[in-house]
Parts: C-alpha cells; structure tokens; sequence
C-alpha cells in the first residue's frame, strides 16, 4: 500500500518530464518560416543607406544585452533631441503600422480614434520587448522603422495572425509622452 503513492508520484514526473522534453514550441513546425524570417532581418541589418552607412541601427538595451532592434529614422534627430523621451513607466501616445516581413499588414493605429487621430496610448512596459526598446530611444515627433527579432516580438508562440518565430517591421511615430511616470 505505501509503494502506491510513490509510484503516483513517479508516474507523475516522468510525465512531466516528457512533456518539458516535447516540441511544445512548435520549432520544427516552423522551420522553414523561422529561418525565412531570420534571414531576412540578417539582410536588412546589412542593408546600406545611399552614403554607404548601416541604413539601420542596431539598438541593444542596457537592461537585456541580448536583446536588440534595428530603427532607421526618418526625420532629423537634431530637431527632436531636446524633445521629451519615454522611460519604462511612461505612457506614449503613437500612431503606427506593424507588418510581418513580406509587408502584410497585421495591425494598426489608424482605425483608432480613440484618444485622437489614429492614436495609440500604451505603457511603455505593456508593449512587446522590441516596442520597449526602440520607444525609449525616441523623442516625441520622431519617426521611424523599427524591425523586431521574433525573440523581442511574440517569440515561439505567435499571436493571432502573426505565426509563431515572425520577425516584425513597425512603422512607429511618437506623437507624446502623456504620462512621463506612473507609479
């Protein structure tokens, strides 16, 4: 009778332990658009702008050294640098338009008119990794590109249209800083 419970338990971690061993991410499944997505964003790291310099800037957060986004801005930083910049418990307002590498388009901020023409509001910490990063390198009334490594997007599980593994491209402007702090 004493042996019972313990080959409950037994069972019962070695089902577990074949269930952390599975394929539970799906890498297999998406091997071929996984390695389609990263080769992509390996090519546009090495895209140069018509001066010959990186069209895009690799950004590593300080907070994740592993981490990181390429960002090309369009405007003149020099006119945005004395501008405000969102910190990780700002509130940013953004108008936007994500795509997944081939440029089909999975969202956007221009149905939205919620807290003004085609606005965004979202914490700067309630946003995706890659979001974090690029939004505190902005000044309000900068615009930019922002591509996203799937580990800094929605990683192995995906979200809704976006598949599992998917490099992201964002169009991103920030338009304010509502909230520079919430607490």
């Amino acid at each position: 009778m004493r042996k019972f419970p313990l080959l409950c338990l037994l069972a019962t971690l070695m089902g577990l332990l074949a269930i952390s061993c599975s394929d539970d991410n799906n890498w297999k499944d998406y091997t071929e658009w996984r390695d389609t997505n990263n080769a992509w964003l390996a090519l546009m790291a090495e895209k140069l702008d018509t001066d010959g310099s990186r069209y895009y800037t690799k950004l590593v957060p300080d907070w994740d050294p592993g981490a990181y986004v390429l960002i090309h801005y369009f405007n003149d930083r020099a006119l945005t640098a004395n501008n405000i910049s969102p910190i990780y418990t700002s509130t940013v307002d953004v108008k936007y338009v994500g795509m997944l590498y081939d440029d089909t388009v999975f969202d956007s901020s221009f149905d939205n008119t919620q807290y003004g023409d085609s606005i965004y509001r979202v914490g700067v910490n309630g946003v995706i990794e890659g979001w974090t990063i690029a939004l505190q390198d902005m000044h309000v009334g900068d615009s930019c590109e922002v591509l996203i490594p799937y580990q800094q997007g929605y990683g192995a599980n995906g979200s809704g249209i976006i598949l599992p593994y998917s490099a992201l491209k964002f169009g991103i402007k920030l338009v304010d800083v509502p909230a520079y702090e919430i607490r």
